[in-house]
């Protein structure tokens, strides 16, 4: 299985993103049964050349994955969460890193409502609770940038501008105990984010996955 995993840039005054560290640890250690390749997002939105979907549209081109699990981090989750939807909306709480903020604005203009992850997102979180790790299926991936790469990246295979791809998704991480203790909220240990994604993702390369 040829499978991409991408994580975003930090943003929003923190230093660190752990979703950059959660796919760097993937790439050096890869994922058995599968060719990982791995790529980190900005966290710029819009359909410019330095936009999070265009970075995630040549990572697609330069790897032709059959796989694609994007992974952000969501400041305020208690889980690992499986997202089941992405919405064609952007609605920012906060300015992107280019200084942009949208209000009430679709992704793709003209383009459907919703759509549904074509991960086996129960499966996955099911591997995930089995190794101790809080998970759960979420029906928002808020209407920030980690919804519009999700609703991007689930569009473009719908409309097959991505041929290789059949089956995509997304995963929210919760911030790291040393975010937390900067500006408060919920936080997980970085190990057991590890070890339940790795779970999550070895369900992926199952022969029923």
């Amino acid at each position: 299985m040829r499978i991409l995993l991408t994580g975003f840039e930090p943003f929003g005054g923190s230093p660190i993103n752990p979703s950059v560290s959660l796919i760097e640890v993937f790439a050096a250690e890869g994922l058995l049964g599968s060719r990982v390749t791995t790529a980190i997002l900005p966290v710029v939105g819009g359909s410019g050349s330095e936009s999070a979907r265009a970075g995630l549209e040549r990572a697609i081109a330069a790897c032709e994955p059959e796989t694609v699990v994007c992974f952000g981090e969501a400041s305020r989750a208690t889980h690992v969460q499986f997202e089941r939807v992405g919405v064609n909306l952007r609605d920012d709480r906060i300015a992107d890193n280019a200084g942009r903020r949208c209000c009430d604005e679709p992704i793709i203009a003209g383009a459907p409502v919703a759509y549904f992850s074509t991960l086996p997102t129960r499966a996955m979180r099911d591997a995930c609770e089995g190794e101790g790790v809080p998970a759960e299926l979420s029906m928002s991936a808020g209407t920030f940038l980690c919804n519009e790469v999700l609703y991007w990246l689930l569009h473009a295979c719908a409309t097959r501008l991505c041929p290789s791809v059949s089956r995509a998704g997304f995963v929210h991480v919760p911030q790291l105990p040393e975010q937390a203790a900067v500006r408060g909220g919920p936080s997980m240990k970085f190990q057991h984010v590890i070890r339940g994604v790795r779970a999550s993702l070895r369900e992926l390369a199952s022969p029923l996955g």
